[in-house]
Formats: structure tokens, sequence, C-alpha cells
């Protein structure tokens, strides 16, 4: 608690009647609950304990009304356990009936002794309306993001100055230049926007400060439809000038994502990289996807897989048979150990399904009362919602409105709200979620896999994208390295800044490509071969893929978004695994990779030559060389020709890079 302040009034009957019964005495706290800061009033003989209302037992039947509802009926696994989760049947068919409410009704409960009782986060608050200076007693209306507005609090034992510096060492107040006696909230460091809004039925000038504001939303839409829109912006956002050159663009980028620095040749600290001759890329073919035989071959009789490193590098080559999947992506995505036994499966997915349907009853128990007093959690409810009803219908598992695939989608991600509450939920994880649902045809199974995926991706939703300015400034590196040539083109273009890649980064393909090839391409990456961060090789296969169209037709930046935007469902994710594994050995050969780039890729220095006998040092140690970590794999590929052919012995020894 780092304010608290007795004598705070509201006067629920103010300007009717002068009865003493109107005004009700209660307490002012504002509390800092770990990455949050909460305002909380409630009148003194109010016994309810704020920490409970995500947290209901089984047994508060108050808050809810318990309902039998039909069960849907859901695909089988044959590897689902039988019957562990029915233990658990009854959490499924919690429900509340929601009952229909206005903005109004924000502050009201069930009950009449905490009728006006109320909480919320700092980050809501939208604005604070004061008295007017030696008029009566001082009094704070808060005004919320959705417009509500709570009761006003009379400060009857002090004044309201405290309060007001109690706040602006959380949030920045800056006084309305309309009113002066409304302080505006300053969300310097404002959540990313977390809709789906359709931004292209909004004014042009709505859109250029969409845009500015919130690059996840735009890149998320159909980024081809913001380019004509952005000019128009300009012009007419500037009073002075009606037109801007298109070179302002690159400036207008930057401000998006606040820190982003590309040209690193003018960064200190960073490592100037001059034009070296990589050589020629290699020609690289892929096998047939990973059988059930050979996943068979490669596990003990208690179930543990006996070479991790000859499975990945199989997987990577050729990805999986569909009917692996299910058991092979736990693996992939760290849900189950590489050395577990099956029996140590078994076990850790009936604790899994213990601690999942727990969380789930969390929110399943919230009542509707509680929930329009926590906003964020009604805000995730409301986003989910939205996201999960513009799934990709292509995929039978989702199609129809009330699909039982589209219901577990939902909860899952109600469910991961109650796991990581403070990162909660972001547009964009739907995407993420849905192939690892249809693979999994297991609530519990798909959310524990969704979590270790989500472990990976987390920095690419936090609200400082850190992790997507980490990306754009890697990728531009690695394809400087690659083609300075084009790099340069693309700076002349003002589309230096890369952020046409953003969605790719942001939810690794997955609009980019079909749903069955976005299978096979995660599944590859998740083997972490043959270098970290392959994503962003694949990024710049496809780039120079399509360099030779950009640069010869003389794109600028309308058209180079409008093309790469224009890619998504007709891009060869075969072709493109070749060149972007071709890409990686070809900076894995080069003796002269620069540190930075080196770095990127997880390849340590080697001060072995060519022609060193072995790969020790003279303390004996072994050092590592920028090689391919896959070149050894025995396995049979398909040649360009369709023929089958064998590289290497089988008993040749595998040693990640």
């Amino acid at each position: 608690v780092v304010y608290e302040q007795e004598g705070v009034y509201i006067h629920s009957s103010c300007g009717k009647n002068d009865d003493q019964d109107s005004l009700m005495s209660g307490i002012l706290r504002v509390i800092e609950k770990e990455n949050e800061v909460i305002v909380d009033w409630r009148p003194l003989d109010d016994t309810l304990d704020t920490s409970n209302i995500l947290c209901a037992g089984k047994d508060s039947s108050s808050v809810v009304e318990w309902t039998q509802t039909p069960k849907e009926k859901c695909p089988q696994g044959a590897d689902r356990p039988s019957s562990y989760e029915a233990e658990w049947d009854m959490v499924t068919t919690v429900s509340f009936k929601k009952k229909p409410h206005s903005n109004g009704d924000a502050t009201t409960h069930a009950n009449g002794e905490s009728k006006w009782s109320f909480l919320f986060s700092l980050t809501d608050l939208k604005s604070i309306k004061q008295n007017k200076e030696g008029v009566g007693w001082s009094y704070l209306v808060f005004c919320l993001k959705d417009d509500v507005k709570l009761p006003a609090l009379h400060f009857h034992h002090g004044d309201s100055k405290l309060l007001i510096e109690c706040l602006e060492k959380h949030v920045v107040l800056s006084e309305s230049p309309q009113d002066k006696r409304i302080l505006l909230v300053n969300s310097q460091n404002k959540s990313l926007s977390q809709s789906f809004e359709n931004l292209f039925d909004e004014p042009s000038y709505g859109l250029l400060q969409k845009l500015k504001k919130d690059p996840y939303t735009v890149t998320m839409g159909r980024f081809s439809k913001v380019t004509n829109y952005i000019f128009e912006s300009f012009r007419l956002s500037d009073p002075s000038s009606q037109r801007r050159p298109p070179s302002e663009m690159a400036d207008f980028l930057s401000d998006a994502i606040p820190g982003l620095k590309i040209n690193q040749q003018e960064e200190p600290g960073f490592e100037v990289i001059t034009r070296i001759d990589l050589g020629k890329q290699p020609e690289v073919s892929r096998r047939e996807p990973v059988s059930v035989e050979e996943w068979a071959k490669n596990m003990d009789s208690e179930g543990r897989i006996l070479n991790v490193n000859y499975i990945k590098q199989l997987i990577f080559k050729g990805g999986l048979c569909h009917t692996l999947r299910k058991e092979a992506w736990k693996f992939l995505l760290g849900y189950f150990p590489w050395n577990s036994t099956k029996e140590e499966r078994a076990n850790l997915q009936k604790r899994k399904t213990d601690e999942y349907f727990r969380m789930k009853l969390q929110w399943k128990s919230v009542s509707e009362e509680q929930e329009k007093r926590n906003s964020r959690l009604r805000d995730y409810r409301s986003l989910i919602e939205k996201d999960v009803n513009r799934t990709d219908r292509t995929n039978k598992f989702y199609e129809g409105e009330n699909n039982p695939g589209l219901i577990l989608l939902h909860d899952i991600l109600m469910t991961y709200c109650m796991y990581d509450f403070d990162l909660g939920y972001v547009q964009g994880m739907s995407d993420l979620l849905s192939p690892v649902l249809y693979v999994m045809e297991n609530e519990v199974d798909a959310f524990w896999c969704f979590v270790s995926y989500m472990d990976q991706m987390h920095q690419n939703f936090e609200e400082q994208m850190q992790g997507m300015k980490t990306q754009l400034i890697q990728l531009s590196t690695l394809l400087r390295l690659l083609d300075s040539g084009f790099c340069s083109y693309l700076e002349s273009k003002d589309s230096g800044y890369l952020y046409f890649c953003f969605r790719w980064l942001l939810i690794r393909f997955k609009r980019e490509f079909s749903f069955q090839d976005i299978l096979r391409l995660w599944e590859v990456m998740w083997t972490d071969l043959p270098c970290q961060n392959f994503h962003l090789l694949l990024c710049c296969a496809i780039l120079e893929s399509e360099k030779q169209q950009i640069m010869d037709k003389h794109y600028g930046f309308n058209e180079i978004l409008k093309h790469i935007n224009d890619l998504s469902m007709k891009i060869d994710v075969e072709y493109i695994l070749c060149k972007a594994e071709a890409i990686s050995m070809q900076m894995m050969n080069c003796k002269e990779l620069p540190q930075a780039v080196s770095e990127i890729l997880g390849i340590e220095s080697s001060s072995v030559t060519p022609d060193s006998d072995t790969g020790e040092d003279e303390s004996g140690a072994v050092l590592s060389c920028p090689k391919s970590v896959y070149q050894s794999i025995s396995t049979p590929v398909i040649a360009a020709n369709g023929t089958s052919t064998q590289q290497m012995s089988e008993t040749q020894s595998l040693t990640p890079a």
C-alpha cells in the first residue's frame, strides 16, 4: 500500500437531498501489486478481499450459476488420456449467464453492501477531473479508458493533492487544453493495441495516427492498403504544405517503433559490415518427411529418444509425416523432455492436466459483476472473442460459427491469461495457437505446447517491442551482408527499416503460407537447426527471391509494400527452406564472417585454419568451426530429379555447432 486515506466519501444522493445517509465514508488506497498499480475505494464496512476476485474456489457457487451443458464432441487422439480428464468435467460445464449491462453499471455489486466499491488499474485510467479551487470539499472524478466515469470521491479529512502526487510517480499527468481542471493520463509506456479493428474504414488522418501508435495492428491487416492512404495523410495533416516528399516516410516509420535504428554504420558500438565475398550458394535438396517407422526405430523399450541430434536433423531436412506430429511436436516445443520415458511423460500429463483445469476454473468462476470491475480481464475476453471469430476457416477443424475447435481456442487463450496475467492476450496469439490445437486435438496438450511456444515468442508481444526491434536490426545486418546492393536500394526507397517483414517475424510467417505449409515450416524451425535465428534467414531467402522483380521494375515505397503483402499464400515452402538452408551454409563457410553476424547465428569464431588436422588448440580444447551441423547426416534425400541418394555413413558423429 503506497497511499491510504480515510474519510474519502461518495455522495450517493448528491443534489437530491441533504440526508446524512447519502454520504458514504470509505478508505481509498493505492496498491502496488506485482507489475500493476491498483486504485481501490471501498466503504469502511466492506470486507471484500480484492485478491480473490480472480481466484474463486471450486465451492464458490454464489458467484456462478452451475449449469450442465451438453458435451461438445471433440476430436479424440489415440494417445489421449482416457479417464483422468473426466475428473475435471465439471470445470468445463461451469458457466455464468451474461446479463445485458451498460457502462453506467460498472461500479454496482450484486449485493447492496458493496454497491459502491470499485477498483481499477492505472493502465486503464484515462483522466482525472478536479474540483474548482476554494469551492466545497476537494473531490476527484476518475474516468477510465472505456469512458466509464466512477463516482466522485470527496476528501473530507484532507486534500487530494497527496493522491495526485502519488499517482504521478506511476503515470504522467498533464492539464487538458480544453479544461485545466482535467488531468489527462499520458501513457508513455502504453501497452500494445490489442484489437483487430478494421483500420481502413476510417478517414486517412485517423489511419495515420493508428499506424504511428500501433504498427502491430497495421501490419497484421492488409499492409498494402495502408500505403496509398499514408501519403494522403501527410498532405492532410500538414496545413503549411499540401505535399510532403516521400523521403520523409522513413522518418515517419521510425517513430512507429521508438528506438529502432537500422543504419548500423552510424551507431557507436556496432561493427561496420563491409562488402564480403560469401561465395556461391550451394545446391541444397530436401528429403521425405520422417515416417512413423523411422521415429520408432530411434526409441528404446522405455520410450526414450536414442539420438536426439539425429532425429532433429531428420526433421530439419524433411519435416514430419502428419501422423507423427501429435507426439513429436511435444518434444520439439519442450513440453516433453527429450530424455523422458513413456511412463514419465504420462505422469507429467497427469500433473499438467490438474494444473490446467485449476487455471481454467479461475476464469470460469469469475462472475459478471467481478468481471465488470476488472477491466483487464474484460478486455482480454473481448479481444479473444474477436480474434477467434476471425480464425482462418479454410481448415475444417475451425469451420462453422460454433465449431468445437473455436470453443477450445477461446478457452485455451482465456486460460493463458490466467497463466500469464501480466502479458494477457495480445493480437496475434490466436494465430500461433490455432495450428498447435489442430495438431494436438487435445485441450490440455495444446495449452502446454502453446505455453512453450509463447516462452520462445514472448518478447514479440511485450509492450516495449524489444523483441521486434532486435529482430529487425538483426535481419538488416544479415541482409546487408548477403546483398549490400539490395539493402542500399531499399534504403533509397525509404524501405530500409524492413517494416514489410514485421508480420513475418511477429507470428512466424503464419499468414504468409497455407495452413499445411505452416505446419511444415514451424516444425523445421523448432529443431533450432542449422543455427539460431534461422527464421531470419527465411526472411532473407524470401527477400532475395523477390529482389530481381523489385529492382528491375524500380518499385518505390508503395509498390514494395504491396508486392511483399501480395506474396501471402503464394510462397513455395520447400523452395524457401532450401534457399534459407543454402544461405546458412554460405555464411557458415565464410572465413571472414563478421562478429555481429556470428553472434546473430550463434556461431563461435574459430582460430582453426582450413587445413588443421584436429579441431583442438594447444590446451586440447575442441574448437567450433563455422560449418553446417547437418552436413554429416545420413538420410535419403530427394534430389532435383527425384532420385534418392545416400549422403554419409550412419555411424558418423553428429555434433551441433
